[in-house]
């Protein structure tokens, strides 16, 4: 009775799943490392292989070749994917997932461009064929740096709209002066093509495609370029710091096997997501 009750809350999985799951999900364990970075040695001579058959004289000469290496590439990521599939509780959640769809992406062009005419001219055989760099996205799940990067973006979610929002107020605000003052003599013909003047300025970017004549407008451009050296600097702190203080907790890949939210400490029960039960967390630690 007992072990029903368990598996109705969510048992781990046990067995050869559970070491699967280890080794693909989790990269704190020797194999899971090297797990990890053959596959990201494989992802990137994929999107080689892809970047290649794109200028016409290597496509011409090495035809075949390209042609077999990328079926190579495309098994090999099939067995990924069903291999990640064969060891999750969820299937669907992983598929629905940000990174299942990415897998996802990396197997469907290459299978899909067998139904489709192989006509150079065909757009669709084309988008078909630049599908196949989202295979490039694939690097973000195994290397933690870019797990970092993701998790300071969400963690500052908020306050990056609180500071577009009021950049997107000041360029309108702007904008409408700007119409005003140089009115379309100047180029400025409407409220929507002063309000593209005032983000090229305030970004710095400065295209130059319209420039305002008058003094006024000058002066309003002026303290637009010195705005917007401070307004760059804003989101980048806000990131910073939230980087800063990730980098201050413990850091880990261990997974949920329910929801595949990763980075529980090696000591956690349940997850902080969802709060299933966890696993035993088999971590060894890194060669010297």
């Amino acid at each position: 009775m007992s072990n029903l009750k368990a598996d109705a809350l969510g048992k781990p999985l046990a067995g050869w799943r559970l070491q699967l799951y280890t080794i693909i999900f989790e990269a704190d364990t020797r194999a899971g490392r090297l797990f990890d970075q053959v596959l990201i040695a494989v992802i990137l001579a994929s999107v080689a292989v892809v970047v290649a058959d794109s200028v016409d004289h290597i496509h011409v000469r090495f035809h075949d070749g390209l042609m077999l290496a990328e079926w190579f590439f495309t098994l090999l990521f099939t067995l990924e994917y069903l291999a990640r599939l064969s060891c999750v509780r969820h299937p669907w959640r992983y598929v629905l997932s940000f990174y299942g769809m990415v897998d996802l992406l990396a197997l469907l062009p290459t299978y899909l461009a067998l139904l489709v005419p192989e006509v150079g001219a065909l757009i669709d055989v084309r988008i078909l064929r630049l599908l196949r760099v989202f295979r490039v996205f694939k690097l973000t799940a195994y290397v933690s740096e870019y797990q970092a990067l993701g998790q300071a973006l969400r963690a500052s979610k908020r306050k990056i709209m609180v500071f577009l929002a009021a950049v997107l107020m000041i360029v309108l605000v702007v904008g409408t002066l700007m119409y005003v003052v140089e009115g379309p003599a100047n180029g400025f013909t409407s409220i929507p093509t002063s309000v593209y003047w005032a983000i090229t300025t305030m970004t710095t970017v400065g295209f130059g495609d319209i420039t305002p004549k008058t003094d006024l407008g000058r002066l309003i451009a002026s303290a637009m370029m010195l705005l917007g050296w401070g307004t760059l600097a804003v989101p980048t702190g806000i990131v910073t710091a939230e980087m800063s203080y990730a980098r201050q907790a413990t850091v880990t890949t261990r997974s949920c096997h329910e929801c595949l939210t990763e980075g529980h400490m090696p000591d956690a029960n349940f997850c902080r997501h969802c709060g299933a039960h966890l696993s035993a967390y088999a971590h060894d630690e890194a060669p010297a």
